[in-house]
């Protein structure tokens, strides 16, 4: 079956006036896009679809501003006002409305935007999740799209925009084989989500004045980008058309004259005459308020009303400071062996083969929940000094060594390095400490926390160029390494492997 619509008339030098019809059949398998700026007539134009074809196809309109409440008293549309009904509620009027064929609208005026999200995704997702036996034709209209399908977050709840964002992909990706065709307006393309836009075949694109709007409608038409200017010419109630249902190739249409009116339609402009602002006006604007209407205010040397938040911390300093007198006087903590104590946790941290390889903060977390079970509190290691015993941890060190004298210069002179260098530098320390060979490149590699060998080697290239060692080669290729004004050399060894 093929049913067309007029909804405009096009005009051109080439095409001479004449009607321009949509094939509603096709439509109803390509679904629509409409874009144009406040006053371009955007509405204007679903109007008119909506008009066309109120007695051939049921409908579903979601509506932010209440526009197309006009429509239920010429074609007889239930108007299920959202602000009056719950979630569960709507998607219940979802399901019902494709299983009795009821033409709805959705007024969505004056709720705010969170709610109107949460309300259209509700009553889209009942449409969508209907059982196969009531996959009726539907069209669905949803004006001002961005809003519910926004391309980026905004200030309404990620749970909300998740939410609205996914009927809306449901519709427009998944609805046509569920008999639901998506006709959606917008001001701007570049607020709607790519995934949405992009699943319309058929093209209504009215006047816009920003650039980014105006390429992405030419890309949209395949017109040339010299040509995507030209939508900033475009009248009010002009738009280019392009789609299976409409036309082959872009052409302008002047959209039809409307039955029915909107009830939020523009101001007009009407002759203005001042009122002098004389004592009649003045007690007209003026004229106190009753008391009775005006909120009770306390005397101004009243002492200001308790904040309860000040209430609470004074509630929990009191608990605090009982706690801590009812509590036995804890033993004096050694700093020396708590210091060794976290080197000994972090070691243990570091013998998982991965260890090396993760971001510090996990370490960071898996360290302080190690610390939370052996009783060290929460904040056991702040963020710096725990980098700091992290490079000495990943150097090697045992307990000896960590207390010696020669190791103290080490990690004075590695304190002028950054965070991830100091591990490396404190490596090769140990090794000259001990005479031990030459730390390997893959060694060096996992201490910076990368699998790639030559940025190890890079990593040495960068201490020599800070004179914080000094790096030989012998005939046979054997690498050894010097710590510059220590005197301090490892044993040579081959760069590479183990």
């Amino acid at each position: 079956m093929s049913v067309a619509i007029t909804i405009g008339e096009r005009r051109g030098a080439v095409a001479g006036d004449g009607p321009v019809t949509m094939d509603l059949a096709e439509l109803l398998s390509t679904r629509l896009l409409v874009q144009g700026n406040s006053g371009s007539g955007k509405s204007h134009l679903l109007r008119r679809l909506l008009e066309q074809s109120a007695r051939m196809v049921q409908q579903a309109i979601i509506d932010p501003e209440g526009d197309f409440v006009s429509l239920a008293e010429r074609f007889g549309h239930l108007v299920i006002d959202a602000a009056e009904h719950t979630e569960a509620a709507l998607q219940a009027a979802g399901e019902r409305m494709r299983m009795h064929r009821a033409s709805v609208i959705l007024n969505l005026e004056g709720v705010d935007a969170d709610v109107q999200m949460r309300r259209a995704a509700a009553f889209l997702g009942g449409m969508f999740e209907v059982p196969r036996d009531y996959w009726y034709p539907v069209l669905v209209v949803v004006d001002e799209a961005q809003l519910f399908a926004p391309a980026a977050a905004g200030e309404v709840s990620d749970e909300a925009r998740r939410a609205s964002l996914g009927a809306m992909t449901n519709l427009m990706c998944r609805g046509r084989k569920r008999g639901l065709a998506g006709v959606i307006a917008t001001q701007r393309l570049a607020k709607l989500a790519k995934n949405v836009a992009a699943e319309a075949s058929n093209f209504l694109m009215g006047r816009t004045f920003l650039d980014i709007d105006m390429m992405r409608a030419a890309d949209l038409l395949g017109m040339e980008r010299r040509q995507a200017e030209s939508f900033r010419d475009l009248e009010r109630g002009y738009f280019v058309a392009l789609g299976p249902a409409v036309c082959r190739r872009p052409l302008a249409v002047k959209i039809g004259p409307v039955e029915t009116e909107s009830r939020s339609a523009g101001p007009t402009l009407m002759p203005f005459e001042p009122v002098p602002a004389g004592d009649e006006i003045r007690e007209l604007i003026l004229t106190p308020v009753p008391e009775r209407e005006l909120p009770a205010r306390a005397p101004r040397h009243a002492s200001p009303p308790p904040d309860i938040l000040s209430q609470l911390a004074a509630h929990a300093e009191t608990a605090t400071l009982e706690a801590e007198a009812a509590a036995p006087e804890a033993p004096p903590v050694d700093a020396a062996a708590l210091r060794l104590r976290f080197i000994d946790i972090l070691t243990d941290i570091l013998r998982d083969e991965d260890a090396g390889f993760r971001p510090v903060h996990v370490l960071y977390q898996d360290f302080l929940v190690r610390c939370r079970i052996e009783g060290m509190g929460r904040d056991a290691l702040d963020m710096p000094r725990f980098r700091r015993l992290l490079a000495v941890a990943r150097a090697g060190v045992d307990a000896t060594t960590v207390e010696s004298e020669d190791w103290r210069q080490a990690e004075q002179m590695a304190a002028v390095l950054p965070d991830d260098m100091q591990g490396i530098f404190l490596l090769i320390a140990r090794a000259a400490l001990h005479g031990e060979p030459c730390p390997s490149d893959s060694v060096i590699a996992r201490t910076y926390g990368t699998h790639s060998l030559g940025r190890a080697r890079r990593q040495l290239a960068y201490l020599e160029e800070q004179n914080m060692i000094v790096l030989r080669h012998d005939g046979l290729g054997r690498r050894s390494a010097a710590i510059i004004g220590r005197g301090w050399e490892t044993a040579p060894a081959l760069p590479e492997g183990g």
